[in-house]
């Protein structure tokens, strides 16, 4: 228990940001407009042309396409805010438009990990089942697996707002971050914060832990289905279709787990904020990048493209 009797709870929070750089401030502002322009112009490009191009409606391009737009939802929801924040003193936030911000922060980043488990799916039908991938990637199946990625990241938000709001804020109002991250949100918390930690352990789990072991598991019956391949050239062009969707597993999730394994304690230091800028910032920017510097598919479609509108 970390409050009780009479107390006066607080109605907005401070974002501290990077203004304990003052020196940097001009060059961070810079960078961080740069990588929004960035990923918002990727992802974006990689929308139209996944929706233009009629030889990438296929199911991985359909799952790709919904994750550059949960990408732009995703930086939006925090890089904004603390652009506007290098203009500013004291950036302050209220506690509902703190909720709000961590329930779209939370959606986002879980829809994209249930998203990237689907993908996963995607590429172990079409490696391990070549035949019934047709049957087993139908067009009704991948709209729900898409809606379920959704309705998981709504499902998630959710049961961590209404745990958030049942917290009350009467002492220090400075969170160490540049947007209302939960783990300090509960170390501000002046009551009881039993309930909402268990409720995070347990959220983590099925969403977080247990998408990992359903990628790692098809990635495993992936290897084995590569391994059995007798040419090098179809191996390589098995691999090759996987690579790109591994290499954007492999950065979310280490980053995130790293990021979240040091703040657990609630305290977030210089390094972890410049950290988190990874996950949060330049993950979305690199999606783009990396599911279209090894791809064939999509380099020739904006050969078509650039043809097609004479550019």
């Amino acid at each position: 228990m970390k409050g009780g009797g009479n107390i006066t709870e607080i109605t907005e929070f401070i974002l501290l940001g990077f203004s304990d750089f003052p020196r940097i401030t001009a060059l961070l502002f810079i960078i961080f407009l740069l990588i929004y322009i960035m990923t918002l112009t990727g992802n974006l490009c990689l929308i139209v042309l996944i929706r233009m191009d009629p030889h990438l409606h296929t199911p991985m391009y359909f799952f790709l396409n919904n994750l550059s737009f949960i990408d732009l939802c995703y930086v939006t929801s925090t890089v904004p805010k603390l652009l506007f924040s290098f203009f500013r003193e004291k950036q302050t936030i209220s506690v509902v438009g703190c909720a709000v911000q961590y329930f779209f922060f939370s959606m986002l980043a879980t829809s994209e990990s249930c998203l990237m488990t689907a993908m996963a799916y995607d590429r172990y039908a079409a490696i391990c089942n070549p035949l019934l991938y047709s049957s087993i990637m139908s067009p009704t199946i991948c709209v729900r697996m898409v809606m379920g990625s959704y309705m998981g990241g709504l499902t998630c938000s959710l049961s961590q707002i209404c745990a958030l709001l049942q917290l009350h804020f009467c002492g220090p109002n400075v969170i160490r971050h540049f947007f209302c991250d939960v783990s300090q949100l509960i170390h501000l918390s002046c009551t009881d914060t039993f309930f909402a930690e268990v409720l995070l352990a347990i959220l983590a789990t099925i969403f977080g832990i247990m998408n990992a072991l359903i990628i790692v598991v098809s990635y495993v019956y992936i290897i084995l289905s590569i391994m059995k391949i007798t040419s090098t050239k179809g191996r390589s062009k098995a691999f090759n279709t996987c690579v790109s969707h591994l290499t954007a597993v492999s950065l979310l999730y280490t980053s995130g787990v790293f990021v979240y394994l040091r703040s657990s304690s609630g305290v977030s230091s210089s390094f972890d904020r410049f950290t988190s800028m990874f996950y949060i910032v330049l993950n979305p920017m690199l999606n783009p990048l990396i599911y279209s510097l090894r791809n064939k598919e999509i380099q020739v479609a904006m050969k078509r493209f650039q043809k097609k509108t004479g550019t």
